[in-house]
């Protein structure tokens, strides 16, 4: 169990009592999730203050967690007790509605088997409990940047999707917000892994305050169809309120499997509302394409096409598309548009690296995409299901720092977001480098000497971001990362850009390589489980997630005699 803040737990004089300990603010609002023990014996909560007892919640089911609201008007200390022979509490937190866009909640309770890693100095996004996986309506909200994302509450493994919430200033200091958006019922009843809320994205409300968001409902075996979409809407940013059907079935006529997910809604340049959804067809992964005259976007969609098809690389379904204006207003013809999209199943033959997401950069007319290129966003894939939406004039997109080759729901797998991305054009490429504030993180500066001169530069924790310049473009080198489990570590040689990750008795590691990349600047972010790197100001980036939470110990850079023009080595931390 973890307690937090205010929080302490008492003794009591029966060996199964547990009390939580909570001094709370006035209007008050608890969000607590248990289930009972057994089946033939309710479960319950009880609140006490010094009055005495003045609450009291139920539950009957022993399967799963139920949820559970309740108000404490007049705050002050109050005694949160149940009977652990007849109770089970998986989450407790609380939060004031007034400000918890500004405050966060706060925790009181979660099991050993769903709490965060303890992880001193870490910068990137964790959930405060639970597991995670996609983002999902990532966004600028009554001013703020707002990060939804995929979220089982009661474990570390995927199971019935909800979308949990965070809310920041910068894109890196985010606060824990209340679960934004529930699965059906019927569907959270059991942790039988059949579906949930999944995938989505959001806009702002036409008319109001508010947003509206657009999800994926998934029912295993439900006939005809087991994806559907749906939207729903939030005036306060803090819940979602009633779901409601947008597309009930896939288009017809189309080959298409039962895959019909992750819809992107954005405004097109003609002005209407658009929505792009992943799907799987006889002729490969698919993106299709629907719009709506509705200028709430509440209704109305019709199906326009096919607005990509992938046959390459094995891939089944394609998913979690984005598409967005990059070098010009979205309604000049002239603009280039950025298509990303993830590769469910896909795997390069050349390299054994599976789950690839692509960006094509071309133009957009509305209805449809002419592509100039493509090249892959991340040459380390575990940048998974990219988001990505325009702040202003500025592109940011965020990723899961994980995909599904080593993650799935059989396993325990905390997970993070990898660092906030801009998408720009620069140089007739697309470029993806970490966003400004990250400077922000820069804490202790560790060396400006010792790791130039092919010295080892010893690492605080394994929070550092690691910045070299070369005399030459593309001049070999080797940076060797210590880590007491994983053979890690960045290098270039005649092939290209390669991140070493090597695990003994893991059997051959996939190439982590960018081919025929000759890099003259390195950023490489070191964190708890993760190494990012991003070449050339982001011309060529890789992302790689590490097993465990092992912090890498120091590092080392062997190149050419008079290569290296410069090195720092920086602590981060939030």
């Amino acid at each position: 169990m973890t307690d937090m803040d205010q929080t302490a737990i008492t003794a009591s004089t029966a060996d199964t009592v547990r009390t939580l300990l909570v001094d709370l603010p006035v209007n008050a609002t608890l969000h607590i999730w248990l289930k009972a023990v057994s089946a033939d014996r309710q479960g319950s909560l009880s609140f006490t203050s010094a009055r005495g007892k003045f609450g009291e919640v139920l539950v009957t089911n022993a399967d799963e967690n139920e949820f559970r609201i309740f108000h404490v008007f007049g705050g002050g200390a109050i005694e949160l007790s149940y009977d652990t022979a007849e109770t089970s509490v998986s989450v407790a937190y609380w939060f004031t509605p007034a400000d918890v866009l500004e405050t966060g909640i706060t925790v009181i309770h979660t099991n050993p088997v769903n709490a965060a890693p303890d992880l001193p100095g870490g910068y990137h996004f964790r959930p405060p409990f639970g597991w995670m996986n996609d983002p999902n309506g990532f966004g600028r909200f009554g001013g703020r940047p707002h990060l939804f994302y995929q979220h089982y509450s009661h474990g570390l493994r995927w199971n019935t999707m909800h979308w949990g919430h965070a809310v920041s200033s910068d894109y890196l200091r985010w606060r824990h917000l209340p679960i934004f958006l529930f699965p059906s019922e019927e569907i959270a009843a059991r942790p039988d892994k059949r579906g949930g809320a999944f995938s989505g994205s959001a806009i702002p409300l036409p008319d109001g305050p508010g947003i509206r968001v657009f999800f994926t409902e998934q029912v295993q075996d439900r006939q005809p169809e087991q994806q559907i979409q749906l939207t729903a809407t939030s005036g306060d940013l803090i819940m979602a309120g009633q779901a409601d059907v947008i597309l009930p079935h896939r288009p017809e006529n189309q080959g298409l499997t039962l895959d019909f997910r992750d819809p992107y809604v954005f405004k097109g340049p003609d002005g209407l509302w658009k929505m792009l959804l992943g799907s799987q067809s006889d002729e490969g992964g698919v993106i299709l394409l629907y719009e709506t005259k509705d200028h709430t976007a509440a209704g109305g969609w019709t199906y326009v096409g096919k607005l990509s098809v992938e046959r390459r690389y094995k891939t089944t379904a394609t998913e979690c598309p984005c598409l967005l204006p990059l070098d010009g207003l979205a309604t000049d013809p002239k603009t280039r548009w950025a298509l990303i999209f993830g590769l469910m199943t896909s795997e390069d033959p050349d390299t054994r690296r599976k789950n690839l997401t692509m960006a094509a950069v071309g133009w957009f007319d509305g209805r449809s995409f002419v592509k100039e290129y493509e090249q892959e966003l991340d040459f380390g894939t575990d940048n998974y299901a990219f988001q990505a939406f325009m702040d202003g004039d500025t592109a940011i997109g965020i990723g899961w720092l994980a995909n599904w080759a080593d993650a799935g729901p059989t396993i325990d797998f905390p997970t993070a977001m990898t660092l906030p991305r801009r998408i720009l054009l620069s140089g007739g490429v697309l470029r993806t480098p970490p966003i400004g504030p990250a400077e922000s993180l820069r804490g202790q500066m560790l060396d400006r000497t010792r790791l130039a001169a092919g010295q080892t530069v010893k690492l605080d924790s394994g929070a550092a971001e690691i910045l070299f310049e070369l005399n030459d473009a593309g001049t070999p080198f080797e940076l060797e990362l210590d880590h007491p489990d994983v053979r890690l570590g960045v290098f270039v040689d005649d092939v290209g850009l390669w991140i070493r990750h090597e695990v003994e008795g893991a059997g051959a590691s996939p190439d982590y390589v960018a081919r025929g990349a000759r890099p003259k600047r390195l950023r490489i972010f070191l964190d708890y489980g993760s190494i990012e790197v991003f070449a050339d100001d982001g011309r060529w980036v890789g992302t790689k997630r590490i097993d465990g939470f092992a912090p890498i110990r120091s590092a080392r850079l062997t190149a050419p005699s008079g290569s290296v023009a410069n090195a720092t080595v920086w602590a981060l931390r939030l």
